[in-house]
């Protein structure tokens, strides 16, 4: 049977301070009995969240289409199999993920052969840890381990679940009670970290595996664990925002770092709480990450830092990577942070169609959609259809990287 499919991703940049020892946990393969997701309809949203849905006349699947191609044009190696080798290897699996979305959105088979390609190669990295991307830091792992979620919702081939149980039992072997009361480390070798990104990723999927295997309780219990967990954390500041992650002091107690708060933060969890609705019909999930997305559209000065500009300045309502320095459109962002929005819009995205196929809401579509044209206009290189960091109307298009690219890519599959 074919399982529904629900959006999922992305991260990477940690910093650090010092925190302790791991858990060995085991796994059972669980995948004889796969299973489709929970009913959403029985499941419905709050009668409360209301949309307006804008004409968009931006064709936003050819707009993805040649979004795609162009990434493959510029950035992507056969002989190596991955986009753009000297960048994080992270990147290319958020570019995969969004690669195989738009094959699922449009019933194609237009990548199949390179995505597959893909992961017949990149799965013998860092052979050393066992293979089956199961990389350096957890949050590595986490990027990749979900992409194999959205390619067994496309084929229904229970390799790929395999391998993201795999992926599951590798990330929670990091997990620890002490310091900060729970929470897995990001930095494998070091253990002195423990950000949101790798949490939220661990989150997702572990909720991710609950919804696709037949009468399972361990992952959800584990995923409702390191929820509870990550809310009380200290990570989720007073304006909803989340930041990069925690610090330690002496005793083992944990705090917020105050390290910047990036667009990925807060979209991960948005698709890791949807998934969790989705196992269990808890509307408190959904109010969770409704409260997260809601202040990353906040423009009215409430949030520290603002995610998204002023409306009627430059953008007009559009999001921007903050946290940029000196910022996104001087160039600001990093190779890592290029991708971060992308994340979010995918994320969004899936809060915005659990709306939709519950009760017809659509509370994020207009904001989505007005990105997306925004992008189309102003990051765009009209010759090449690559794309520069910034979606909202400023300098002239200036260069493109893997991250950017994959990074638009995501809004514009997201959208259609």
């Amino acid at each position: 049977m074919k399982p529904y499919i629900f959006l999922a991703l992305f991260g990477c940049s940690w910093f650090s301070q010092g925190l302790a020892h791991s858990v060995d946990t085991r796994y059972e393969d669980a995948t004889s009995i796969p299973r489709p997701y929970n009913d959403v309809a029985a499941n419905p949203l709050p009668s409360e969240i209301k949309s307006l849905r804008p004409r968009l006349d931006l064709d936003t699947r050819a707009a993805a289409k040649a979004a795609i191609d162009a990434m493959n044009r510029e950035y992507y190696s056969s002989a190596e199999a991955i986009w753009s080798r000297p960048d994080p290897w992270w990147l290319s699996g958020v570019a995969l993920t969004s690669v195989i979305d738009y094959m699922r959105k449009t019933g194609s088979n237009d990548y199949m052969d390179q995505v597959n390609h893909i992961i017949q190669v990149q799965r013998n990295q860092y052979s050393q840890n066992g293979g089956d991307f199961r990389a350096e830091s957890t949050d590595d792992t986490g990027w990749w381990a979900l992409a194999m979620i959205r390619m067994y919702d496309l084929t229904a081939n229970s390799t790929y679940l395999n391998i993201s149980i795999a992926d599951e039992a590798y990330m929670y072997k990091y997990w620890t009670s002490s310091p900060c009361g729970g929470g897995i480390y990001v930095d494998i070798k070091t253990k002195t970290y423990k950000n949101a990104i790798a949490n939220e990723l661990y989150i997702k999927l572990a909720a991710s595996l609950h919804n696709r295997i037949a009468n399972d309780t361990k992952y959800l219990s584990r995923a409702e664990t390191a929820w509870s967990w990550f809310q009380r954390s200290g990570m989720i500041k007073s304006d909803n925002l989340i930041s990069d992650g925690l610090a330690s002091s002496s005793n083992g107690a944990c705090y917020n770092n105050r390290l910047p708060v990036w667009t990925y933060n807060q979209g991960v969890i948005l698709g890791a709480l949807v998934e969790l609705y989705r196992a269990t019909s808890s509307e408190t999930y959904l109010t969770s990450a409704r409260a997260i997305a809601d202040a990353v559209l906040s423009n009215d000065g409430t949030t520290s830092p603002q995610l998204t500009t002023n409306e009627g300045s430059g953008g007009g309502g559009i999001l921007m990577e903050a946290s940029c320095r000196p910022d996104e459109l001087a160039g600001g962002c990093n190779h890592d942070q290029q991708v971060f929005k992308g994340v979010f819009a995918y994320n969004l995205a899936e809060l915005d169609d659990a709306g939709a196929a519950v009760d017809g809401s659509r509370p994020y579509r207009a904001y989505l959609e007005r990105n997306a044209q925004s992008a189309y206009v102003n990051a765009r290189q009209p010759n090449t259809d690559l794309y520069d960091a910034s979606w909202a109307a400023g300098p002239a298009f200036g260069n493109s990287t893997i991250g950017k690219q994959a990074s638009a890519v995501g809004l514009l599959v997201a959208v259609f």
